[in-house]
């Protein structure tokens, strides 16, 4: 049995299928999915159906994509321009998609491969277990009756930095923010969220949120998508981007994380855009 971890999907399901044939996929192996399962891409509607199928033994974390597929799904946002969501919001199963979506985590850890899995990233003050407990409070915010709320209320850039005493949506945009759209933050660890663009050409304040030199989890392997420009390699020890750009025409990559071997299948281009 070998565990796979899969970057960012993003609609690309023939791309995700010839992937799994060429790792030889058998039922006994498990997958990982750093997240952004959905959008930009042309069968997001295949995808969830695909994984969701795939039963519990399987781990999900979600993305900022897949929490803007709920907020819509649910008609509390409108699409942007560029999503490619209309499949999904058509099907008869939407909302037993969604419902099963909903129910997906932040963060997942598991102690005997000792890797943690999250979309984007980490406060550089939280260690493991406080990073485990804070996505737990978002999970059952986004899982109990009241949902609508954070979904509504989870967009926006404030409080940009993490401190123990925030509450409410506050603390929960907070740790979305860190967990699903974190790339840079200044060298006090406050998110910045408007520059997208590649290292080499960052403005000299910022700093990728894994090179902070006060980060809690540099001992520990984590594994991460959201950040295509990264190309799937940094410096750092102990992290593994597997956001390789498939939904721009580059590649899906899978890692065994057994022994960190990776994978990569080349995708067709389905979007002129940049990283």
């Amino acid at each position: 049995m070998s565990t796979y971890a899969i970057g960012d999907i993003q609609g690309c399901f023939d791309s995700l299928q010839q992937l799994l044939d060429k790792i030889q996929f058998a039922s006994t192996d498990r997958l990982w999915f750093t997240g952004d399962l959905v959008n930009r891409g042309p069968q997001s509607l295949e995808v969830l159906r695909f994984i969701k199928s795939l039963g519990p033994n399987h781990k999900v974390v979600l993305g900022n994509h897949d929490l803007h597929l709920l907020s819509v799904a649910y008609g509390l946002k409108s699409k942007k321009p560029g999503d490619t969501l209309d499949s999904i919001l058509e099907a008869e199963d939407v909302l037993e998609l969604m419902g099963w979506l909903r129910h997906q985590p932040l963060l997942h850890y598991d102690s005997s491969l000792n890797y943690l899995m999250v979309h984007a990233g980490l406060s550089p003050l939280w260690d493991i277990n406080k990073a485990r407990s804070l996505a737990k409070e978002v999970e059952q915010e986004l899982q109990n009756e009241d949902y609508a709320f954070l979904l509504e209320n989870m967009y926006g850039n404030d409080p940009d930095h993490w401190e123990d005493h925030l509450s409410g949506i506050s603390r929960w945009r907070c740790i979305i923010n860190y967990l699903t759209r974190v790339r840079f933050c200044d060298a006090e660890g406050r998110i910045e969220m408007e520059y997208k663009g590649k290292i080499k050409d960052k403005p000299k304040d910022l700093i990728p949120w894994y090179d902070l030199p006060n980060r809690q989890t540099r001992d520990q392997n984590i594994v991460f998508g959201h950040w295509a420009s990264l190309e799937g390699q940094v410096d750092t020890p102990n992290l593994f981007p597997l956001d390789t750009g498939c939904v721009w025409g580059r590649s899906l990559t899978a890692m065994r994380l057994e022994d960190q071997e990776r994978i990569s299948m080349p995708c067709p281009p389905l979007a002129k855009s940049s990283f």
